[in-house]
């Protein structure tokens, strides 16, 4: 009798843990989705911001207007790159074809991979921010960057972060 309740109780534990790493590898994947026009992530962006919305010529400018700091901007760009891991955060591309990266507000919400190659309205904050050689490389993992062009990041660069309250796919 104890015998069975002991192999009971083994597959019990068993099988709770095979849910358990089942559940968490679908928590930490990008939803799914299409990303269609007119699709929107987090706090999503008003009709307002949306009309308004700068380029990000126009944000590098009032960042160095406004001491490297802007709060409440709506920016419009393509999205270059999404976390493939969570969709935690994504790239957008500059008219300059230069880069800069987003993260979202509080890690309050994540995006699909589809947003990739989509033209999007954030809004939220940004600045211009030194950015360490480890959290540049940790970032380069994230978007599997071959391991040559990790090692390449050997010295701290400056870049625009934008830190995103919503965002929303036009076209």
């Amino acid at each position: 009798m104890k015998f069975k309740a002991i192999l009971f109780a083994v597959a019990v534990s068993v099988s709770s843990l095979a849910f358990a790493q089942e559940t968490s590898q679908k928590k930490f994947a990008p939803p799914a989705g299409n990303a269609l026009v007119g699709d929107a992530y987090g706090a999503g962006v008003n009709t307002q911001s949306e009309s308004k919305a700068i380029t990000v010529k126009k944000l590098a400018k009032k960042l160095k207007k406004d001491n490297k700091k802007a709060e409440g901007v709506a920016i419009k760009g393509k999205v270059t790159d999404v976390c493939e891991k969570k969709g935690c955060w994504l790239t957008i591309q500059t008219e300059d074809d230069s880069q800069f990266f987003v993260k979202m507000k509080d890690y309050a919400f994540f995006v699909p991979t589809a947003l990739k190659g989509k033209n999007v309205v954030l809004e939220g904050s940004a600045e211009r921010k030194v950015i360490s050689v480890d959290e540049q490389k940790h970032y380069a993992e994230d978007a599997k960057k071959p391991q040559s062009e990790i090692d390449a990041i050997t010295k701290p660069k400056e870049e625009i972060r934008f830190m995103a309250n919503g965002i929303k796919v036009v076209n």
